[in-house]
């Protein structure tokens, strides 16, 4: 459970506040993607498309900033610890690769204006684009929504985190292909990296908050 529903309607009450769907994308996500290759269920990440799209159009019905994290993972792009790693593994299959099915939205997909910050490795980050609009925007609180909830959200949330924004993980909103690693970043953001909410909290503390715009069913 979040803290106490106070402290979510005031988190999002007194700051700007952003939505970032993190990687929503076919290698990520399909039964035929990169992930499932693998050997690893993606059944979650499939599940998740229909309440993600409904917390996306709610977000954009009430004027919460929708943002996009797209990995590119072109292997001579990813940093050389990435390239280790999948070596390592004796992994040879490529992901998320401009030109290739793998790279292509899965379920949601950006709107037209909607900011997409491409990175190279798991946290987004590394692209220095997405702190820099942040606070050009005076965005102060992320909520994140997307896959995997170990991996690439994780790595995003706690540098955003690190560099002083506060973080909300929408909990009904993020899966993973390995359920107690999920389970274990949920933990850990409760603890010490943030908030857990649903989308029915989120919903009910941003109506409860006076100064927040009109919210749309």
């Amino acid at each position: 459970m979040p803290r106490p529903g106070h402290a979510l309607a005031d988190l999002l009450a007194r700051s700007r506040t952003a939505l970032l769907v993190v990687d929503m994308q076919n290698d990520f996500c399909a039964a035929d993607g990169y992930v499932a290759g693998l050997g690893l269920d993606t059944t979650a990440c499939r599940a998740v498309v229909d309440p993600l799209a409904a917390f996306i159009g709610w977000a954009r019905g009430a004027g919460i900033p929708v943002l996009w994290t797209w990995a590119n993972y072109d292997e001579a792009l990813v940093p050389p610890s990435l390239l280790r790693k999948k070596r390592a593994a004796g992994i040879d299959r490529h992901c998320c690769v401009p030109g290739t099915p793998g790279y292509e939205p899965f379920g949601v997909a950006p709107a037209d204006g909607e900011p997409v910050f491409v990175k190279h490795c798991y946290s987004a980050f590394t692209n220095p684009g997405l702190q820099a609009h942040l606070e050009a925007e005076g965005i102060e609180t992320l909520m994140f929504a997307g896959v995997q909830t170990n991996v690439c959200i994780e790595s995003t949330l706690r540098d955003a985190f690190n560099a002083g924004f506060n973080t909300i993980v929408v909990e009904d909103c993020v899966a993973s292909h390995t359920a107690p690693l999920h389970a274990a970043t949920l933990a850990n953001v409760r603890a010490l990296l943030g908030e857990v909410a649903t989308v029915v909290d989120i919903r009910s503390s941003w109506a409860a908050t006076a100064d927040s715009p009109a919210t749309a069913d």
